[in-house]
């Protein structure tokens, strides 16, 4: 219940809602109540009996609520006054009216209740992505995609309709059982003490059913997570998989998941579904039995006993009972699935970002003098992956890190901007740490170009723009222009409006690569942090790159990850790393005169050109 409890809390402000919906549902159960009421005076008038009144009969406890007895007094007399045709008239206008304001409300409950479940989902849908976006980095490494996914628009849906569903039943159902049994009670307190035996027991019945549900919708949930991580990888690894043949094999793991998932869901809606034809099984059982109660108290006579349009009107009364009593069943059973749910999306908004900004961080407002590494060290869980890392990055110079594939190049890139914090040691700008900085002040003097070139499945103009969403078309222009982009994008079909597909996947690799640095030119920060931005482009698109990155790092504080050595002979200073330690560093003149490891790098790469 503590886990309802909780995602019942993303309805608030709930008394919006459920305010208007407790008002609305109750008349709409008093009016649907008073609809099977007037059975009772109906029967009367199409059934003359000479039976004498037994509504005195009904015990003093329920007198106080003896509709359907107040109503056959009032039938009665019309009878006497106005004769049996114009009181069916007058009866039969009462049902009218009374079953049209009975779903006029009932029309409002729903609605009320459904904007209570598009604001629930609202509320959580934001809380879950909000809390996945503020995660550190780190985290996406350890996590499947598919997974998030799952959660937040699968796991979400789950959610927000068991829990807003269960909340309509747990307070209309009991509400619509307690009007009809006060009304059953008004009939034959004998009948109905013996009629309630059975919602004990299908209550006892159902439980034992559903009992594995919710380990079940557990194990569903995260299978479901799985193929939707796959198709995600299959649909990114498309080219990949034909071109090595294995469209086969994916289709049969995907087949092997998707069949798992299935047999899960088989076995739990089985188990969803057992309990409603036990539930109505029972109710027919209980039906029949008061049928031969009822039926043997009215032919003994006794004093007080039912008259025939009381007892029928009994049986169509009992029968509506059983309808909230199988809601409150098949939403016990339902409740499982959903809570399963909940517990994976409150796990995800549960989830710390290991990076927060100090409860006194101060913001950076320039970048003077240098970025300060000293004695950094890092490692992902026990693997060392920085040790010890000690240089300095003055203000205006170019750096170059170099080194073997593993080095930690690109992780002591990623602490610059903190995408992640040092184990040990500190990263200090202008002498302050950052860690009484906050992050986005730090990030807004940098500017990131990846080996990996993502656009975002948008236009050009908005690609660029992304740095700086207020920039004019003459800004977006001019970076442009400085990334030579500004030709390729002219020749597009729609120029700066032409979308770029998922990924960028409707231009070359060069292409995007340029709109890449077109956006960080256009954030125009201090420093840029360039990671082997070219080494996945041609020859030509490789020149028209680096002629653009050339452009981009004049006045500018640059540090670079080189894939061709060749690129950053002209760097102010060279960092060459080797299993995390910085294992020399100077200029290009003066690593070549040390025959150290760079020495080896470039006569590798120039004997391999």
């Amino acid at each position: 219940m503590k886990t309802y409890f909780r995602l019942l809390s993303f309805a608030k402000p709930i008394e919006k809602f459920a305010i208007p919906y407790v008002i609305v549902t109750l008349l709409a159960v008093l009016f649907g109540t008073l609809n099977l009421t007037l059975l009772v005076p109906l029967f009367d008038t199409l059934l003359p009996s000479n039976a004498p009144s037994t509504l005195s009969s009904v015990s003093s406890a329920s007198s106080a609520f003896d509709i359907t007895g107040q109503f056959s007094d009032f039938v009665k007399h019309s009878i006497q006054v106005n004769g049996r045709a114009e009181t069916l008239n007058y009866v039969c206008i009462i049902i009218v009216v009374s079953v049209l304001l009975s779903n006029f409300f009932k029309y409002f409950s729903q609605r009320f209740m459904e904007d209570l479940r598009v604001h629930t989902l609202l509320n959580l849908r934001k809380t879950v992505f909000n809390n996945v976006m503020n995660l550190h980095v780190g985290y996406f490494n350890n996590e499947r995609k598919g997974d998030i996914i799952s959660k937040v628009a699968s796991d979400v849906q789950v959610v927000q309709f068991t829990v807003t569903n269960t909340l309509q039943v747990v307070f209309k159902e009991p509400l619509t059982l307690i009007f009809y049994i006060v009304v059953l009670l008004s009939i034959s307190v004998k009948l109905t003490l013996f009629s309630l035996l059975v919602i004990p027991i299908s209550a006892f019945i159902i439980s034992k059913i559903v009992k594995r549900i919710k380990q079940q919708a557990k194990e569903a949930h995260e299978s479901f997570a799985k193929m939707i991580g796959f198709l995600d990888e299959s649909l990114s690894g498309i080219k990949i998989i034909k071109a090595f043949n294995s469209t086969t094999r994916v289709k049969e793991k995907f087949q092997q998941e998707n069949e798992f998932y299935s047999n899960l869901n088989r076995k739990m809606i089985r188990r969803q579904q057992l309990g409603s034809p036990v539930s109505e099984f029972l109710g027919v059982v209980m039906v029949s039995l008061i049928v031969w109660y009822g039926g043997n108290l009215i032919i003994s006579n006794q004093p007080g006993a039912l008259t025939t349009s009381q007892f029928i009107a009994y049986i169509a009364f009992f029968s509506q009972v059983m309808r909230p009593a199988k809601a409150l069943t098949d939403s016990f059973s339902g409740i499982h699935s959903g809570i399963a749910a909940g517990e994976r999306v409150l796990d995800l908004i549960d989830t710390k970002p290991l990076l927060v900004n100090a409860p006194e961080a101060k913001d950076l407002d320039y970048f003077n003098d240098q970025i300060k590494f000293q004695n950094v060290s890092f490692n992902y869980g026990d693997k060392q992956i920085l040790n010890s890392i000690n240089f300095e990055v003055k203000k205006g110079s170019t750096i170059a890190l170099v080194g073997p594939s593993g080095g930690g190049k690109s992780t002591l890139m990623d602490l610059i901007p903190r995408f992640h914090d040092p184990k040990s040691g500190s990263i200090t700008i202008d002498g302050q740490d950052f860690k009484n900085l906050t992050v986005e002040s730090i990030r807004s003097k940098m500017g990131i170009v990846n080996q990996e070139s993502f656009l975002f499945n948008d236009t050009i103009f908005n690609n660029i723009a992304f740095a700086k969403p207020d920039a004019t078309m003459e800004e977006v222009i001019a970076a442009a222009k400085i990334a030579n982009a500004h030709e390729f994008i002219l020749n597009t079909e729609n120029g700066y409006q032409s979308f770029v597909g998922d990924r960028g996947n409707r231009l070359s690799g060069g292409q995007r690569q340029r709109i890449c640095i077109a956006r960080a030119v256009l954030a125009n920060p201090p420093i840029m942090l360039l990671d082997e931005a070219t080494s996945a482009l041609d020859t030509e698109s490789e020149k028209l790159v680096q002629d653009a990155l050339n452009n981009l790092m004049k006045n500018r504080t640059s540090i670079v990850i080189a894939h061709r050595l060749s690129t950053i002979q002209h760097a102010d200073k060279i960092v060459v790393l080797d299993r995390g330690q910085v294992v020399e560093s100077g200029s290009h003149t003066e690593l070549l005169g040390h025959n150290g490891l760079y020495k080896r790098l470039i006569d590798m790469q120039a004997f391999s050109d």
